[in-house]
């Protein structure tokens, strides 16, 4: 895993990853409702503070979770190696997309056939990040990705 983080890079996502953080402590110190959870990122929203909104790691199952601002932990994915290749899936399908990016960080509306050609494309984009991780989708309530997608548009 740490050699996928030095080769792939945790890519920063804006409302999602702000900053990646690689914690040194030996113990988990990202407290969730689980149980405590190693560091990967934090999220810099000034109204919340920097240990909340932020990915960690599992120590018993390697699994990371999102931490949300109540400490709720979310399944995001399987392993380390699986959430960077959802993020960098993720990533380069929005990038490239001209209805789901934000370019300007504009929030306009969309018209009813981009709003079409969008719901096209995450329903696509989910069922490729299915194929990598299919744990990551079975179900809805307390998963990050599903989620995530469902209200890309809203």
């Amino acid at each position: 895993m740490k050699t996928q983080f030095v080769e792939t890079g945790v890519p920063v996502a804006p409302r999602l990853i702000e900053r990646v953080v690689m914690q040194s402590e030996g113990d988990p110190v990202l407290l969730t409702s689980r149980s405590p959870l190693y560091r990967l990122t934090e999220h810099a929203d000034p109204d919340e503070p920097a240990e909340r909104s932020s990915f960690g790691i599992e120590p018993e199952t390697g699994a990371v979770y999102f931490v949300m601002p109540d400490r709720e932990a979310w399944f995001a994915n399987s392993n380390v190696n699986v959430w960077l290749n959802v993020l960098h899936r993720c990533g380069s399908r929005v990038t490239a997309s001209e209805v789901l990016s934000e370019p300007d960080g504009s929030e306009e509306y969309l018209s009813e056939e981009e709003e079409e050609r969008a719901f096209a494309e995450l329903n696509r984009l989910a069922k490729e990040l299915k194929e990598i991780d299919p744990a990551a989708f079975n179900g809805y309530e307390g998963l990050l990705w599903p989620g995530l997608l469902d209200r890309w548009l809203y």
